[in-house]
This record gives C-alpha cells, structure tokens and sequence, in this order.
C-alpha cells in the first residue's frame, strides 16, 4: 500500500517555500488549484476565474464571454502578491492574459498602467515538460509549452526576462533533493539501516526525466565540493532561492547518496525505433533541446544511464544492481 507521504507531486515541494505562504497568490491551472495552495500551507488564494469575475474587461479573446454592459467598478478585491503556475490551464489565452495584466500592474489588474514594475512580483511554476505523452500518436503540449508562451509574451510586451523565484519539478535539482529527503524519512520509518548510497530515477522523457536525474547525479558529485548548483546556467534563474532551498534540504538529508542513476523506459516519450539496448547509444548532440529556458542544454543530461521497455524492467534493473534479485 502507498501512502501519501510516499508520492510526490510536481508541486510538493513548494511547501518549503514558506516565505511566500502569507501572501496573496494567483493560481493557475486545472483542478483544485486551491485545495492544493492551502494544503501545501498557502493562507490567501486567488484564482484566475475569480480575478476574471472580479474584473470582466480584462478577458476579451472569447465573444462569448464579453460583458454585455459596461459592468461597475470593481472595490474590495485583494492585491496579488504572486503567482503559482501549478500546470496548464483550459483557457490558455485567459489565463496568459490575466497572468500578464498582473505582472504589469505590480497586483493590481484593474489599475491604469503608470510604467512597468521591474522585478515583477515573485512567480512560482511547476511542472517544465514542453511534451507529455498521451493516447494520441504524438505528443501533447505540456505545462512548459505554457511557460514558454508566457516567456514570449512578457519580453515581448516589456523587453525584459520573465523571472522565476522557483521552477519546481523535473529537471528542478531542487524536486530531486526533496525527493531524497522523504525517501531518507520512509527509510527510517521502515526501521532501515543500511545508508542509502544511489537513488534510481526512472521516467519516459528524456529531456525532463533523463535530464533532471543527470543534473542532479551532478550536483550530489558537486555538492562533495560545495558546488551546489551544478548544471544551472547562469541568467534569469540563477538568482533565485532555490539554491538556499536546495542548502536547507542539505543540512536536513543524510549525506550517505553519492549518485543517482537515470533509467529511460519506452512506454511514453521517448520510443525506440529498434530492439531495446542495455545502455544509450543515441546521438544526443543531434537532438532539439525541450528543456526549460534557465536550464542549460548539455547533451550528456540527455543521455540515460540505461535504457529498459518499461517500468517493471527498470525495477528489476535497479534490484539487480543492489543485489536484490
């Protein structure tokens, strides 16, 4: 039986993010956007469809959806102090627009525009895929394909980097450590003795799940030399608090892990043409990277450890390595 301190999610790590949990903070995506923001200790919620109720001129891409009478000024609605990307919306173009006026309006998406606040309020997103796998031949454009329209937009409108206080998810080092630390915590439950010496990562997408495990491999060889933020490039991102984050989650894990093994199954992203190979032999130089913009493109993060038809394999894999089987 799996419990639910056992599964993460892509967004489970922003309980960490403690400074931002008195703030009041759009949300954006599908489901309860909400329910989540306050589970994961967020006090003052905002939804998108809220502040599109709240102001109706803002949202005028649908006909449809436009106010028939010029409807009365809005009074009482809460300044929005951040943002939270949980995954991709429904109505792209309602969300991305409203997400837009936001930013520009420092909070205050009814306000006329004086000039351009710059930074911008604090935005955290989870989920970077560009890609996902579903039932159809080809893949479906993921939460990243969003970020990436909202990049485009904002630099195009302001001429300036959309900024990010945290990318959470694969390839975040920052999902990996967390998800370290729990693993640590349900092996002390277990009443486990042995240290914990390698972490298997198993996933379909080699630029996210294959990526994120590489980059985090490196950062735990780095973190032996103090070099915690191995692998991120140096631009919109770097300045970010993920690195403290990363620091807090350092004191609090055992630093018994030494690397972690990246396993690509053929199940979902990522098909191989032929007969599945023990180890990598593509060409990862030749392929486009779909990776998030503040993380950087080096072809080795692409390439698994080993490369299996599907989970169970992966499982038997990881078993076998430990002595297991």
């Amino acid at each position: 039986q799996v419990s639910p301190e056992q599964v993460i999610l892509s967004h489970s790590p922003l309980q960490l993010f403690s400074q931002f949990h008195p703030r009041c903070m759009l949300v954006s995506g599908q489901g309860p956007v909400e329910e989540n923001a306050h589970d994961l200790g967020f006090k003052h919620v905002v939804t998108v469809e809220a502040l599109r109720k709240a102001y109706p001129l803002l949202d005028m891409v649908d006909l449809s959806r436009r106010p028939k009478e010029l409807p009365p000024p809005t009074t009482g609605f809460p300044t929005i102090e951040g943002v939270i990307l949980f995954g991709e919306p429904v109505r792209w173009e309602t969300s991305l627009q409203l997400i837009t006026d936001v930013l520009l309006s420092n909070g205050n998406p009814g306000a006329e525009l004086q000039h351009v606040p710059y930074p911008h309020l604090p935005i955290l997103a989870c989920n970077m895929d560009l890609l996902w796998m579903a039932e159809a031949k080809m893949p479906r454009f993921g939460h990243g394909s969003f970020l990436l329209c909202l990049e485009s937009i904002y630099k195009k409108v302001t001429g300036r980097e959309l900024k990010y206080e945290a990318l959470i998810g694969k390839p975040s080092p920052v999902t990996y450590r967390y998800a370290q630390y729990l693993i640590q915590q349900q092996a002390e439950k277990q009443g486990w003795k042995a240290p914990i010496r390698r972490l298997y990562a198993v996933g379909d997408n080699p630029m996210s799940d294959v990526y994120g495990a590489n980059l985090y491999n490196n950062y735990l060889k780095s973190a032996q030399q103090s070099q915690v933020q191995a692998g991120l490039k140096r631009g919109p991102q770097a300045a970010s608090p993920q690195a403290d984050i990363s620091l807090e989650l350092r004191n609090d894990c055992n630093s018994s892990v030494e690397s972690c093994e990246s396993i690509l199954v053929c199940t979902g992203v990522y098909r191989h043409s032929g007969a599945v190979p023990k180890e990598t032999e593509a060409h990862p130089e030749e392929r486009v990277f779909h990776g998030h913009r503040d993380f950087c493109f080096d072809p080795s993060l692409v390439e698994a450890s080993h490369i299996v038809q599907d989970v169970d394999d992966a499982v038997q894999l990881a078993f076998k390595k430990e002595n297991w089987s």
